[in-house]
């Protein structure tokens, strides 16, 4: 085993591991922490196989924005932040479901590859990964950013009764 090897397998324990506290805490603020440590365990996993640009991009995009957004929304909403037992749920069947799904996806990736090595392509620039995120995915960034600040603008909306409610200052 290569050192790479070893890392991979680190962060991706590591990815899971805080992938399965975001799922199962009680605690809405904490989950969103734990989806941080979870996000960041797959920006390293992209260090490790040289993809620079799109590790920080993962970091940026994701646990800065994304994140960000969602515990303004969770802070903005005064949704509430500790355990709710009242929001309980059975878990075995989503387990069940989870479970199920996890090891369909495994046995079609073993059948897929078989353990074969892949030939890799040339490795990408940041002027080619640029040249292809402005020339093709350009709209679907824009749009994802639009949505992104019109679930900002709502849950302001929400988190202000004077606002809609038409009651006037």
């Amino acid at each position: 085993m290569t050192t790479a090897d070893v890392l991979m397998a680190a962060l991706g324990a590591v990815a899971l591991g805080a992938g399965l506290l975001v799922v199962t805490t009680r605690h809405v603020v904490r989950a969103g922490l734990w989806l941080v440590v979870a996000l960041g365990a797959i920006a390293g996993l992209y260090l490790v196989l040289t993809a620079e640009l799109v590790a920080w991009v993962q970091v940026l995009l994701y646990v800065g924005a994304v994140v960000v957004l969602l515990l303004f929304a969770v802070m903005l909403t005064r949704a509430p932040i500790g355990a709710s037992d009242d929001l309980d749920r059975v878990r075995w069947p989503g387990a069940l479901i989870g479970a199920g799904a996890g090891a369909g996806l495994a046995a079609l990736l073993i059948d897929a590859f078989c353990w074969s090595r892949v030939a890799l392509p040339e490795p990408g620039t940041a002027e080619r990964i640029g040249a292809a995120l402005f020339r093709t995915w350009v709209l679907p960034f824009e749009l994802i950013s639009v949505l992104l600040l019109a679930a900002l603008v709502g849950a302001i909306v929400v988190s202000r009764p004077d606002i809609g409610s038409g009651r006037r200052r």
